[in-house]
């Protein structure tokens, strides 16, 4: 349990400093969070799935928009988080947080900042599709492949395991 909620609090941290960190690009009506590569985490780990409700939550009170974005862009990013635990497939689970975030952020910062709400739409789904499907999976299967923070279990129930093959190299001095 301490495990779990420690690995869920590097990642809310995790998300929330890359979110400010990168604010010019996480903010606004057409916005490039890199931040939302760590919503594939729950597809591998559910303890994810409060993590980035957090993070999400935190980063959104200091991006300016106020209680609509700190309300419905952190509910959506927690729906999208517990729809990526429920999918079968890695690519599969990066489509909950394209389709969510790109219909409820992309609304609602169409209708407060003027932008055309079908425009806001589109810039929000095709940014998040970008670093869902090409950084978010990649460094998740990257991240399973290198590491055992993903339950080896969770990986083969997943059928990850083809993607975690790659031996480590031993160390000469200890074979």
């Amino acid at each position: 349990m301490i495990r779990k909620t420690a690995i869920s609090g590097m990642i809310a941290a995790l998300y929330a400093a890359l979110t400010v960190a990168l604010s010019p690009l996480s903010f606004g009506p057409v916005q490039f969070r890199v931040a939302e590569a760590l919503t594939l985490l729950p597809f591998f780990m559910p303890e994810a799935i409060p993590g980035l409700f957090i993070g999400c939550f935190l980063s959104n009170i200091a991006g300016g928009f106020g209680l609509i974005d700190i309300v419905i862009g952190s509910t959506a990013t927690l729906a999208a988080a517990w729809l990526t635990y429920k999918m079968t497939n890695i690519w599969l689970a990066a489509l909950p947080p394209v389709l969510i975030n790109a219909l409820a952020v992309g609304t609602y910062l169409g209708l407060i900042t003027d932008t055309p709400v079908v425009y806001s739409i589109l810039y929000i789904g095709i940014s998040q599709a970008v670093i869902c499907f090409c950084i978010g999976v990649p460094l998740c299967l990257l991240i399973a492949s290198r590491t055992e923070i993903f339950d080896r279990e969770m990986l083969a129930r997943r059928k990850i395991k083809k993607w975690v093959t790659v031996e480590k190299k031993k160390n000469r001095a200890n074979p």
